[in-house]
């Protein structure tokens, strides 16, 4: 025997915020850009046109591939729509040029899988069993002294060499994360932990900004010029500028792009005030009453 419930019984579905479905958001304005509000409250509207920006493809990713400009402009005019920014009805008359990018970020490879640093191991064992046979020849075999000495001589020439090709990749390393902190609005933390040493409540916030710098990521970013100066003047005057990313592992873009504009837009036009975390969850079952409706035998 089994029970049968009603169709208005739904399950419970509230899953656990994963690393993944957290967004970071990253707004600024410039100097000059202050939305004028209405009576209601409101912020009075202003009207823009789309421009493409840069699509930047790290890898082959169908989930972004098949996404083209006007499946990312449609749903951003959505979220644009309910934030007071309309579409120029006349485009020449826009108050706004918005820019839209978008693209993935690609991990950089780490130190220790790098071919110098396998390099710069294997020259310290040997220089490792070099000084073993050193101590060994000078004491058993002193006729054998000379050639742990060659052997010596050549690993510490090796490990030097490793040991600058390390510090070049280390250097190339980070100037890649700060290109992408840039890229992505990490910027300000950036800054804030430059020289935080390890251990410290600061190195371990420039820890975690690293671990999400290092991580292959989807983003989107808005840049929002002044039109009519652009026309007038060809003059880039930034108006506003969004940058949101959301990691890459586990998700797919063009399934999660909605619930990243719509999370991001909350900062459309206005300052975060550094960088922000955001939860973008899955989406959640709206539970209703459980009622039985009976036992029924099994046929």
């Amino acid at each position: 025997m089994f029970l049968i419930l009603s169709p208005g019984a739904l399950l419970v579905l509230q899953p656990a915020v994963r690393a993944q479905d957290v967004e970071a958001v990253a707004s600024k304005v410039g100097k000059d850009y202050v939305r004028k509000q209405l009576s209601d409250g409101t912020f009075q509207p202003e009207t823009y046109v789309f421009g493409k920006g840069d699509n930047w493809g790290a890898r082959v990713d169908p989930t972004i591939d098949k996404v083209d400009f006007m499946d990312v402009a449609r749903i951003m005019a959505a979220a644009l729509a309910k934030k007071g920014y309309l579409p120029a009805g006349d485009p020449k008359a826009a108050d706004e040029l918005i820019m839209i990018s978008w693209g993935t970020t690609e991990a950089p490879e780490h130190a220790t899988q790098s071919n110098t640093h396998n390099l710069a191991q294997e020259a310290n064992e040997r220089r490792d069993r070099a000084l073993l046979m050193l101590k060994d020849a000078n004491i058993k075999r002193p006729s054998e002294a000379k050639a742990a000495q060659a052997m010596l001589a050549e690993a510490d020439a090796a490990l030097l060499s490793a040991t600058i090709g390390i510090q070049a990749e280390n250097q190339r390393r980070e100037d890649t994360d700060m290109k992408t902190a840039a890229l992505l609005g990490y910027d300000s933390w950036w800054v804030a932990t430059n020289g935080a040493m390890d251990g410290s409540p600061m190195g371990r916030r420039k820890h975690d900004m690293l671990g999400e710098l290092e991580e292959d990521r989807y983003f989107v970013v808005l840049v929002a010029l002044d039109y009519k100066a652009l026309v007038a003047k060809k003059k880039s005057t930034l108006l506003w500028e969004a940058r949101f990313s959301i990691r890459e592992h586990g998700t797919a873009f063009d399934k999660r792009l909605e619930g990243m504009v719509a999370k991001a837009s909350e900062y459309f036009g206005r300052d975060s005030g550094g960088l922000q975390h955001v939860d973008v969850p899955p989406g959640r079952v709206i539970v209703g009453p459980v009622e039985s409706l009976g036992v029924v035998r099994e046929k």
